[in-house]
């Protein structure tokens, strides 16, 4: 199952999860950056300044992901 502590690049081959990621942080599909840390966990992606994300929002992404148990 996908989580918050899956690897980014996993996530991103799943479009279920990327749709949902993307509500969080729009440029989670489209900024080519992304290329560099597709071996960091999604939690530790969201632990950078440069995410921009409230611990709030990251909790919440968690939620989403959690509730929607997506296989990968």
């Amino acid at each position: 199952m996908l989580t918050i502590d899956s690897k980014v690049k996993a996530l991103k081959k799943s479009p279920e999860a990327t749709a949902i990621i993307v509500k969080y942080s729009p440029g989670f599909a489209t900024d080519p950056q992304m290329k560099l840390v597709q071996g960091l966990t999604l939690r530790k992606l969201c632990s950078f300044p440069q995410a921009g994300l409230s611990e709030e929002q990251v909790a919440a992404l968690e939620k989403e992901l959690l509730d929607a148990q997506i296989e990968g």
